[in-house]
């Protein structure tokens, strides 16, 4: 697909759906790949950026003077909440494995990260990071960790010696668990508890902080806006208030 050329300093839809398709890999995730969701020729200054459609999500984009919206579950989205030439990209899968709990290395980073390897795959995509951190006590990473998503759900440790071996990973299983243990994590993130994996917790001793899949999705967003903001110079990025957000996930 050929990028649409605009003059000053406007953007096409067609050029953030490449460049997003690039940095998201569509090509590994099958049938998931997302990308542009609603064309549009209309020049792009102002991107919004939301996790899904909510109730007040046309008199935002109006206020907010949006030329284009991000989605990342674009399915309930209903005919006239946007002007008919704003366009919509939307990517659902690769958004969950790039932005939020996976392999992200832009997450890792804010946890203090360094030494990064994969922890467990699906379909031959990395699913997890492991890897070290200063050492430190559970509670201060726990700190950490609540600056950095705004809370989380529930903790789990039967030790109160220091971290400093760290697991990020978008599933909870029992081989998971183990894996993390045998390579050395004192602590696993995740996004929500899962009994099957509970023998493995209590066998390994390794710790446990769920910090809830929406605020991963939140964090994940946030960065997002981040990656197009160093890509484009010229493009403004739009985050719903934090209340919209708040409303949302009481639709969802």
């Amino acid at each position: 697909m050929s990028t649409v050329a605009l003059t000053g300093d406007a953007i096409a839809l067609n050029d953030i759906g490449q460049f997003l398709d690039r940095f998201f890999a569509v090509h590994r995730f099958g049938d998931d790949q997302g990308g542009i969701y609603h064309p549009s020729t209309r020049p792009i200054r102002r991107i919004g950026l939301a996790l899904e459609p909510w109730a007040g999500l046309e008199k935002w984009a109006k206020s907010q003077r949006i030329d284009a919206l991000f989605l990342h579950r674009p399915w309930k989205l209903e005919a006239g909440q946007l002007a008919p030439d704003v366009g919509v990209v939307a990517y659902h899968l690769a958004f969950d494995e790039r932005m939020t709990l996976g392999f992200n290395p832009r997450l890792a980073d804010v946890l203090g990260m360094s030494a990064l390897e994969v922890l467990g795959e699906k379909e031959g995509r990395p699913i997890g990071t492991i890897g070290e951190i200063a050492a430190q006590s559970f509670v201060s990473y726990c700190d950490r960790v609540r600056e950095i998503f705004g809370g989380y759900d529930k903790t789990l440790a039967s030790s109160e010696s220091d971290i400093q071996r760290v697991a990020v990973v978008g599933a909870m299983t029992d081989a998971l668990i183990r894996e993390a243990a045998v390579r050395g994590a004192d602590l696993y993130i995740t996004g929500q508890l899962r009994q099957p994996a509970a023998a493995a917790v209590e066998e390994t001793g390794i710790r446990v902080i769920a910090v809830g899949h929406r605020r991963s999705e939140e964090w994940g967003l946030r960065s997002l806006a981040g990656v197009l903001r160093d890509r484009y110079f010229n493009l403004e990025v739009v985050l719903p208030p934090l209340g919209t957000i708040a409303v949302a996930r009481s639709d969802a």
